[in-house]
């Protein structure tokens, strides 16, 4: 598993490019076919080099719990507040409340159109 410390604006599950000659973190005996982002906070993240295998069961991984907004067990998935910047805490967050989410900022948005004309 490789460190990455500094600023890093994607969310887990997020894809990045494998060294070469790289070996699967789970089965040294493997070669890797991804790098996997993993944990992420605002010190760093962590990346998780994979094989077919493991990369196929990241994959099928169904993230269900408890919303960290609403409170409802929902599937869940990584999700940032653009009010607490790029790289801000990640929330495990349903897909109602992304969509409201982006809705309000949509309509935010839409406030401000004319000042760029």
């Amino acid at each position: 598993m490789a460190d990455i410390t500094g600023p890093i604006h994607t969310l887990p599950g997020a894809s990045h490019d494998v060294p070469d000659g790289a070996c699967c973190d789970m089965h040294q005996d493997r070669l890797a076919v991804a790098r996997i982002q993993g944990e992420t906070d605002s010190f760093g993240s962590e990346l998780y080099d994979v094989c077919q295998e493991c990369l196929e069961e990241i994959r099928n991984y169904k993230d269900v719990g408890v919303c960290d907004w609403c409170h409802t067990e929902s599937a869940l998935r990584p999700y940032r507040d653009l009010d607490e910047g790029r790289t801000g805490p990640v929330y495990r967050v349903c897909a109602a409340c992304r969509r409201k989410d982006q809705e309000w900022w949509a309509a935010e948005a839409s406030e401000y159109e004319h000042e760029l004309d």
